[in-house]
């Protein structure tokens, strides 16, 4: 093979990579109009302690917690708004949020709030975030949750 033919060759799959990358950058909405999705951010429990810290007063931030209702009032982080991952009506009700505001989403090991972003950044949500390790690591780091409410 030619030395042309390997540029040729290496000039093409670089432009695919490039278009490729464009595309996961944006997507269509039904109207055809280009809108950049979320990039999703993941910070160590830790740095979202002082993330959710700084935001407190915010009234633009949301600590979103994906587990069941059970598993929320077992221990949450304080001020998160719990949306139940297995209800039938998981995709409407996190698609009723408003997708201008900032998100710290969390569950209990990682596989409902990975698959929660990534449903958000299709649903056009723009600044969310994930904590590594979720409330397992959260509590292992001994970091704060609410307090329960004796019934």
């Amino acid at each position: 093979m030619g030395l042309r033919k390997i540029f040729l060759i290496c000039l093409v799959l670089a432009a695919f990579t490039v278009a490729c990358a464009k595309m996961d950058q944006t997507q269509r909405n039904t109207a055809g109009e280009e809108k950049t999705t979320a990039v999703v951010k993941v910070l160590e429990p830790k740095d979202a302690h002082e993330f959710i810290r700084a935001n407190r007063d915010n009234p633009d931030f949301v600590i979103l917690d994906v587990r069941t209702p059970e598993e929320f009032e077992s221990g949450h982080i304080e001020n998160a708004v719990n949306i139940n991952y297995h209800a039938e009506t998981f995709a409407a009700d996190l698609d009723g949020l408003n997708k201008s505001k900032t998100y710290v989403v969390y569950c209990r090991t990682g596989r409902r709030s990975s698959d929660t972003v990534s449903i958000m950044a299709r649903q056009g949500f723009k600044n969310v975030y994930r904590i590594a390790g979720d409330i397992v690591r959260w509590k292992a780091e001994k970091l704060p949750l609410a307090q329960l409410k004796v019934r």
